[in-house]
């Protein structure tokens, strides 16, 4: 049987509550998830989440929380709009290592030879660098910056079941904003 789980796992030098911060983030776009900013009605199992555009015009992935544990664990679904892959896993687990972090990037129930899980391996290794990144040096990469330079001006292309009134999540007033 082919494997269904993939993992990725970098050392971070920074505090656990600055990793924590940045990949529950929903005021800003979230650098090491492709410049993506999270929409959730609350951060808690049984909430939606989208990953949007910067603009919140289109949505990239979808999913339904399943696990918070503050400085620990967060666990969502994960499914590509543009894709009608079966959905996957994620699961992104902290653990304190003197004046570093461990970020461990797991992504279980792998859609195995299919669109989704050949982005999300690519994708996981660049997750991994860019929150390293982000943490260490404040900011990512150059080149990362220019990516998602080139993200904004594609993102128009983006085929019409990618906009996000396709995808609606409930909001409160305090989660994130249209």
């Amino acid at each position: 049987m082919p494997d269904t789980t993939a993992m990725f796992r970098v050392l971070i030098k920074g505090s656990i509550e600055d990793v924590w911060s940045e990949i529950t983030r929903t005021d800003e776009p979230i650098a090491c998830f492709f410049n993506n900013r999270m929409h959730v009605g609350a951060l808690q199992p049984g909430s939606r989440l989208a990953m949007r555009s910067p603009d919140g015009k289109y949505t990239g992935v979808v999913g339904e929380i399943l696990e918070v544990v503050p400085y620990q664990k967060f666990s969502h679904t994960f499914r590509f709009t543009n894709l009608d892959d079966p959905q996957s896993v994620v699961t992104y687990e902290l653990e304190p290592k003197g004046d570093s972090v461990q970020f461990t990037l797991t992504v279980t129930e792998l859609p195995v030879g299919t669109k989704s899980a050949k982005q999300m391996v690519s994708g996981g290794k660049m997750i991994v660098n860019v929150l390293k990144t982000v943490i260490e040096k404040g900011r990512p990469s150059f080149g990362t910056r220019l990516l998602f330079v080139l993200f904004k001006v594609l993102a128009p292309l983006s085929p019409k079941q990618c906009r996000s009134e396709n995808w609606p999540v409930d909001e409160s007033p305090n989660h994130g904003a249209k």
